[in-house]
């Protein structure tokens, strides 16, 4: 973890004492000062985006618990990406978990309900990011610094960046609500605080608002550098920008691929490139890839959690595997490959080289024992130079949200779904990371044979648990369908369709009650 990471985190320290958790994205955030005393001192503007940016890792307002932004869950359980992980892994073809915590037994078989506990509480975190953001951008106007006479030009120019970075994270937040969720409410900083509830908005309409919104912020972002690590960039921006394009004909019924290709292309023409050790985007010095685009930063000692990172490396260990292995205190015991993931990968692929299979068998017999499935442990505390992170109960490893394999693979595919390019050029990217996999180029791919069946299972290699499976096999048609089945899809051992409208998750049903605008998605 690097030393950017570490002054944000102290800057989100900041705000800890002020701001408390409320998921009404029409209510402010409760504060225990006015917004305008907040506001007097310059710092606390970028203090209010450090805990914007907190929100995808951190879960309350002290350090790894203990008063928590949301509630009505475990906290450790309740953060942002963890959630997001298991709403991404767990009823899909990679992961299984044998924990029975409220809310993931069903998530292992695809039959989750409308009060899933882990279902609510990301589409409350989506909200309490939304709403964090929304009172940050009626704080920072041009106007607001006016009024309380800051008129240094470095503040204005400052303030203007952190404005561009919020409506990135909240871009980034509404796409994993019209993602996970479809039609939901759409609540901006131009709504009047304490209004009736808000009306549900179409996906269509979020999916546009979303786009209208990285357009217009894409240039205004701070330049790809060692000090804006961490930070939104605009190769982040584009790059989700080619993820809502890649995924717009599941949004709104048009496709753009051709826009997905061309944001692709911005994304590997701004400076990345592929770290020659496919291993070092998931080490404790990950920090240093030359592939991360975009990532949720971790710091063992100033970003303390029990979701992201931690619960990854953690709960990705277990049975006869060594924590120290992995530079951690104890193996959580959590979550393997099923059959259908391990399957996917050559003896010689060396994305498949950390799999530990002493003590594991490969069938997913038996969901709550840990030596069922191959244990994948992808993620981890040590450093490439072998040493240990600063701590072993945390963690400072960061979470790759966005990586330029990824936009290689989004490249390949628009053009395969003929947006433009050629295929020689897909190929030529897709066989650049088999080269790094296979270490030449034995495992390339014959030119003129790329084809879509064979690019969701090279993705599927290259993304193993990077929360990317579920949209993906959604994209493809194939998450819900019988044409596919995995190890325990519908509750059944050898897999079976999933009920109509699971592509969807469902809200949560105490938002109905609350919220008389809101109408719940079919099949729940």
């Amino acid at each position: 973890m690097n030393r950017t990471t570490k002054a944000v985190s102290v800057a989100a320290a900041l705000l800890a004492a002020v701001w408390t958790g409320c998921t009404d994205p029409t209510v402010a955030p409760k504060s225990t000062v006015t917004g305008a005393n907040v506001f007097n001192d310059p710092n606390s503007y970028r203090a209010f985006l450090a805990k914007i940016y907190g929100g995808l890792i951190v879960t309350g307002q002290r350090g790894p618990d203990g008063n928590a932004d949301i509630a009505g869950i475990d906290e450790g359980f309740g953060e942002y990406l963890r959630l997001y992980w298991y709403l991404q892994e767990m009823p899909t073809d990679e992961a299984v978990i044998g924990w029975n915590d409220p809310g993931l037994p069903t998530l292992n078989t695809g039959t989750w309900g409308a009060s899933n506990e882990m279902v609510n509480a990301m589409y409350y975190r989506v909200f309490y990011q939304v709403m964090l953001v929304n009172e940050f951008l009626r704080q920072s106007t041009d106007a607001k610094l006016a009024e309380r006479n800051q008129t240094d030009p470095t503040l204005k120019t400052n303030v203007h960046f952190y404005r561009a970075e919020a409506r990135f994270l909240r871009a980034l937040s509404y796409w994993h609500g019209i993602d996970l969720f479809g039609n939901i409410p759409l609540v901006t900083e131009a709504d009047p605080l304490g209004a009736t509830p808000p009306k549900q908005a179409t996906r269509d309409s979020l999916y546009r608002y979303v786009v209208a919104e990285l357009n217009a912020i894409k240039d205004s972002l701070p330049v790809k550098s060692a000090a804006t690590y961490g930070r939104a960039t605009p190769a982040a921006a584009h790059m989700l920008l080619a993820k809502l394009y890649l995924n717009a004909g599941v949004y709104t019924s048009t496709a753009n691929y051709a826009g997905a290709l061309a944001e692709a292309q911005a994304v590997i023409g701004a400076g990345y490139t592929l770290d020659p050790k496919f291993a070092h985007n998931f080490q404790a010095d990950n920090n240093t890839s030359p592939e991360l685009v975009f990532v949720a930063p971790q710091d063992g000692t100033n970003t303390q959690t029990w979701g992201g990172m931690t619960f990854l490396i953690h709960a990705g260990c277990g049975g006869q595997m060594s924590a120290a292995s992995y530079g951690i205190d104890y193996c959580w015991g959590g979550y393997r490959m099923k059959q259908q993931a391990y399957n996917r990968f050559a003896a010689a692929d060396g994305r498949a080289s950390f799999f530990f299979k002493t003590g594991q068998q490969v069938n997913v017999d038996t969901i709550g024992q840990f030596s069922n499935g191959i244990a994948a442990p992808k993620f981890t505390n040590k450093t490439s130079g072998g040493a240990n992170g600063a701590q072993s109960g945390m963690v400072d490893t960061d979470f790759p949200i966005f990586r330029l394999a990824d936009a290689y693979l989004i490249y390949a595919e628009a053009n395969l779904r003929g947006g433009g390019g050629t295929l020689a050029q897909a190929e030529a990217y897709v066989d650049s990371l088999r080269v790094r996999a296979f270490g030449n180029a034995s495992a390339n791919i014959p030119a003129g044979t790329l084809t879509l069946d064979t690019l969701l299972a090279e993705r599927g290699r290259e993304l193993l648990f990077e929360a990317q499976r579920r949209s993906d096999l959604v994209r493809f048609g194939l998450f819900t369908s019988v044409t596919y089945v995995w190890a325990w899809k519908h509750g059944v051992i050898g897999g079976a369709a999933l009920d109509a409208g699971r592509d969807l998750y469902p809200l949560p049903a105490n938002e109905l009650i609350a919220n008389p605008n809101l109408t719940q998605n079919p099949g729940y």
